[in-house]
């Protein structure tokens, strides 16, 4: 951590700019990627690892997982990288408001009851889980995945009648797919990606 606000602070106010504005496009191309994302947390996740796993589709804990959004304990905003964007919509405000402004770590259990833990297991199960969940996902209706993934990113900010609107856009086509066709003829699906 250090050695990393060390070298910042060496920066100017617009490289500092350019700098931060380009660990948010990180978390923005992470949400917008129509593949969904799973993370593994074993250890801490800390100030930035925090904010790249509320970022994820999937946050698979071990027990020996915690959390910490550290960035009021040194000086800086909590609102990190889209952190106070995220994790109101995650764990809600008040979760929320207590993890950035305090920047307390947080061990597995109780991150799970938050709400930032997808799925909790012993760290000795760490990597199965996590390739269970990225087989069945790679098996599974990319197209669908992709759409449910970007409806879930973009209707956070609208309005119910304009997050209806785009459902029913999204639906319409991919009811238009091959995937969708399998599932009408009573075929098992063959899932294409078309």
């Amino acid at each position: 951590m250090n050695e990393i606000i060390g070298e910042l602070i060496k920066m100017r106010a617009g490289d500092l700019m350019k700098f931060t504005k380009m660990t948010g496009e990180v978390i923005r191309a992470m949400r917008e990627c129509p593949i969904p994302i799973i993370v593994k947390i074993q250890g801490i996740a800390a100030g930035a690892d925090s904010v790249i796993a509320l970022a994820a589709d999937f946050r698979i804990v071990g027990t020996s997982g915690r959390f910490t959004f550290l960035f009021t304990k040194v000086g800086l905003s909590g609102g990190d990288m889209g952190a106070a964007y995220l994790l109101p919509r995650v764990v809600g405000l008040s979760g929320a408001t207590s993890l950035l402004l305090l920047g307390d770590p947080i061990d597995a259990h109780t991150a799970d009851r938050y709400g930032l833990v997808s799925q909790l297991v012993d760290d000795d199960d760490l990597d199965e889980a996590v390739a269970t969940l990225a087989t069945r996902l790679a098996a599974g209706p990319t197209l669908a995945y992709a759409q449910t993934k970007s409806l879930l990113t973009r209707e956070q900010d609208m309005s119910l009648s304009s997050a209806l609107e785009l459902d029913a856009m999204a639906q319409a086509l991919l009811m238009t797919t091959d995937d969708h066709a399998a599932f009408n003829a009573g075929r098992p699906p063959a899932w294409r990606g078309r």
